[in-house]
C-alpha cells in the first residue's frame, strides 16, 4: 500500500495519531484499486488471406491487417472497437461498438449492443459510406459444443444502404477438440436487404453464406486458423463470393 506509518516518532501519541489518520487513507487506495478492477482492457491484432463479412470479400482476394481493443466492465456493459484494411472506400474500415454481455441463467449468455461501420478515407464523406447496425446475441453450452444464435438489422434511411433495410440471421458453433490444441468451427448466416451493406451488388439480395474451420492453439495467445467458405450468391459476383479457403494468424492480449 501506498501509505504507511513513519519509521520514527518522537512520541507515541504522535504515532497514534498519525495511525489513525492512515487507516483511512489505506482504505481509499483499497477502493481506489477494487474499482479499477472491476474494468479489464483487451485487444487482438491479425493478419488473413482475405477479409470475408458475411461471405463476401472486402479485400479483394488479399492480405488484410486487422486489431481491436475493447473495455469491459464486471457488470456486462462494454465498449470497443476494430478495423481492418479493405480494398474500397479508402482502404479503411473501422467499427465502432458497445453493449451489454451477462449470463441471464445457467449456461445461456445474451449480447445486445450497437455497431457503427466508419469508412475514415472515404472521399464521399461519412453520410455516404457510414452506417449503423443494432445485434442481439444468445449463446449456450451443449455439452462440449458452445452455440450462439444472432441477428443485425441495419435500418432504412441510412444513406449507406441505398435507403433500404438489410437483416442478417446467423448461427455458429465451436467445439474444442479432446486432447488437442485444435477448436473446430462452423457458421451459417442468411442476409436479406439492401446488399449495399457488404458494398457489392449481387443481382439477388438475399442470400445464404456459411464455413467450417479449425483453430490451433499455438499458445494462450497465439492462434492459427484455417476456414473453407462459399455462398450460393450466382456466378455475377464469383469475384467476391466464391469458395475460398482462407488463413488467419491472430495474437490476443
Amino acid at each position: 500500500m501506498r501509505n504507511s506509518l513513519p519509521k520514527k516518532t518522537l512520541m507515541g501519541l504522535s504515532a497514534l495519531l498519525m495511525a489513525s489518520a492512515a487507516v483511512p487513507a489505506m482504505a481509499q487506495d483499497e477502493a481506489t484499486e477494487e474499482s479499477a478492477s472491476e474494468f479489464s482492457v483487451s485487444g487482438s491484432a491479425a493478419v488473413t488471406s482475405d477479409y470475408r463479412f458475411r461471405g463476401l470479400s472486402q479485400s479483394g482476394g488479399d492480405f488484410a491487417i486487422q486489431g481491436s481493443v475493447g473495455l469491459t466492465h464486471d457488470n456486462g456493459f462494454y465498449i470497443g472497437t476494430w478495423g481492418s484494411s479493405v480494398n474500397f472506400a479508402g482502404g479503411t474500415e473501422i467499427d465502432v461498438y458497445g453493449g451489454w454481455s451477462k449470463e441471464v441463467a445457467s449456461g445461456l449468455t445474451v449480447d445486445v449492443g450497437l455497431l457503427y461501420y466508419i469508412y475514415p478515407d472515404a472521399g464521399s464523406g461519412p453520410a455516404n459510406t457510414d452506417f449503423f447496425e443494432p445485434y442481439a446475441k444468445v449463446s449456450t453450452t451443449l455439452g462440449p459444443v458452445e452455440g450462439t444464435l444472432g441477428v443485425a438489422y441495419a435500418w432504412g434511411g441510412q444513406t449507406a444502404l441505398s435507403d433500404s433495410s438489410n437483416i442478417y440471421v446467423s448461427g455458429d458453433l465451436s467445439s474444442a477438440i479432446p486432447g488437442t490444441p485444435l477448436t473446430a468451427t462452423a457458421h451459417l448466416g442468411y442476409s436479406e436487404g439492401d446488399s449495399a451493406l457488404s458494398t457489392l451488388k449481387l443481382g439477388d439480395n438475399n442470400y445464404i453464406d456459411w464455413s467450417i474451420g479449425l483453430d490451433y492453439a499455438i499458445t494462450d495467445k497465439l492462434t492459427f486458423g484455417v476456414k473453407y467458405t462459399d455462398t450460393d450468391d450466382s456466378p455475377a459476383a464469383r469475384d467476391f463470393t466464391d469458395t475460398a479457403v482462407l488463413a488467419t494468424l491472430g495474437v490476443s492480449f
